[in-house]
């Protein structure tokens, strides 16, 4: 008998006996957020508080939430917070906006970095260049313009908007995180 052969033929019951310790597993992906469909879109254009359009916002769904382009011009250089608001009302000083989006309960409290936040409005700051300008790309996984999905959905009865702040959000304090005067503002609308 040739030697591979008498090999094989001794790792037979070696095989059999392991593939009887084989086990089918499948795989759980229950831990993954709901997903939304794709491609729904809406825009907000962004005006200041002398009623002057400054800009616009541009709002695409994505599977898991919702991307957000932001341009801006006439702003502050520097930082500046940026919150989705729960009424899509822009009278200046744009507090007829409400308050952010965070319609859970209990709420919880602003700030991206807050242990116990964020709220559903919260979004990263923006930069504005030395000339004014806002270029920018935000993502959310709290908000929605799909009908089904992760996050709040904007078109609610009483609609949503986009506002911008004067200063930087510190993404902790509450209740805005320093972000002070609310200075553009855009209600958001399906496109």
């Amino acid at each position: 008998m040739r030697p591979a052969r008498m090999i094989g033929l001794a790792l037979l019951p070696l095989a059999a006996s392991l593939a009887a310790c084989v086990s089918v597993t499948t795989n759980d992906y229950s831990w993954r957020p709901s997903r939304a469909a794709t491609g729904d879109f809406g825009e907000a254009t962004l005006i200041d508080s002398a009623g002057r359009n400054i800009g616009r916002a541009v709002f695409t769904q994505g599977p898991t939430g919702l991307l957000i382009r932001i341009e801006a011009d006439g702003l502050t250089p520097g930082w500046h917070g940026v919150h989705i608001h729960a009424v899509a009302a822009c009278e200046a000083p744009f507090t007829s906006a409400g308050g952010h989006i965070n319609h859970g309960e209990p709420k919880d409290p602003h700030g991206l970095l807050n242990a116990g936040g964020p709220d559903d409005g919260d979004l990263p700051n923006v930069h504005a260049d030395a000339e004014g300008r806002v270029r920018a790309e935000v993502f959310t996984t709290r908000a929605r313009i799909a009908r089904d999905g992760p996050g709040q959905w904007l078109w609610d009865a009483d609609g949503s908007a986009l506002v911008i702040h004067a200063n930087m959000d510190d993404h902790s304090t509450q209740p805005i995180g320093g972000a002070g005067a609310r200075v553009a503002c855009g209600i958001m609308a399906a496109g």
